[in-house]
């Protein structure tokens, strides 16, 4: 038997409530994107049982692969005997979620190899993946459009400090509300060649030194999401989506993100308002930063113009991707 998986991308656009005193904190709400990918190939391995064959192209080193998969199969109890081709990858740590949906797809492979039944769900608490934001896992189950309500906050609660999903042990965090993305509404996804978001010890300790954040900014975020970017999504009207997604850019969390960035970063999103972009940000950490716009010739027009404004600034990759409205693709064979 051989398994192929095709999972999609993630763009986080914000985190809600990094502030707690309502007794819930995080929530978020991002996306779910056609590319880039990770796609992987496992099969039982035919040689020595006890293997571990990794056959790696592209993305993470071996070493990470492989100790990430050694984790997975023991936290499954099941031997070693795997052979695992790895023949795309997300950019690791530059805002897309690489990490969750590479974990989400070998444990899902893994488990349809040796006939073990789990949820994404119950993947996610094993790899240790969604403890601050369910948008990556939602984005594997099912893509689409996703806002999370967060964890309880407090002594003896899911939470009792304020910490990155890497450093959670909260279990994934419950949807309140999904929805799919019209295909003809696209996004640039730049990702500028300067230093890479926080992760590991950096991130927690930016947790700890900047919450809680504001309880206005979190009463803005709030008001922002209910009565404009979700009502404008269920309309169709990205202009009006695309604008309160570039406005939650500006207060709570994400305005310390951001500002922890290259100044890049908030010239980019400048730079994609002022040229035809319906909305803009940047994804997580960054340095990802995105524009969203309707039609594929809109988005090419000003993929261009981002490419000659960033010529002499620094170098950068650029994508055009639709969303995903499925989630990860799973083929047998």
């Amino acid at each position: 038997m051989k398994v192929k998986i095709i999972t999609p991308s993630r763009l986080h656009f914000g985190l809600v409530d990094l502030n707690g005193q309502i007794g819930r904190i995080d929530g978020g709400l991002g996306v779910a994107l056609n590319h880039p990918n990770v796609i992987i190939e496992a099969k039982n391995g035919q040689t020595d049982e006890n293997d571990l064959n990794i056959i790696k192209c592209q993305g993470y080193s071996s070493n990470e692969i492989e100790e990430l998969t050694k984790t997975i199969l023991k936290s499954l109890e099941i031997e070693n005997g795997i052979s695992l081709k790895i023949n795309s990858s997300i950019p690791a740590h530059v805002g897309l979620g690489s990490k969750t949906q590479l974990s989400l797809a070998i444990a899902k492979a893994l488990c349809i190899l040796k006939n073990i039944e789990k949820t994404p769900y119950e993947l996610a608490q094993l790899t240790r993946r969604g403890g601050t934001s369910r948008i990556g896992l939602t984005a594997f189950e099912q893509g689409g459009f996703v806002v999370d309500g967060g964890h309880t906050f407090g002594k003896g609660k899911q939470k009792e400090t304020y910490l990155p999903s890497s450093a959670s042990r909260a279990p994934p965090a419950p949807v309140i509300y999904w929805d799919i993305i019209p295909d003809d509404w696209y996004f640039i996804i730049m990702i500028p060649k300067i230093k890479r978001g926080a992760s590991g010890t950096e991130e927690v300790n930016i947790f700890q030194k900047y919450c809680p954040v504001p309880l206005d900014d979190v009463k803005t975020i709030s008001h922002l999401i209910l009565m404009k970017i979700l009502p404008a999504l269920k309309n169709k009207d990205i202009e009006t989506f695309g604008h309160g997604i570039y406005e939650i850019q500006k207060i709570g969390f994400k305005k310390i993100e951001i500002n922890l960035q290259d100044r890049i970063i908030p010239e980019l999103i400048e730079f994609c308002m002022k040229n035809g972009a319906a909305g803009s940000g940047m994804s997580s950490f960054g340095p990802s930063t995105f524009a969203i716009l309707k039609g594929l010739p809109n988005a090419q027009k000003l993929q261009q113009k981002i490419v000659n404004f960033m010529k002499n600034k620094c170098e950068m990759d650029i994508i055009i991707a639709n969303v995903n409205n499925q989630g990860a693709q799973i083929e047998i064979n």
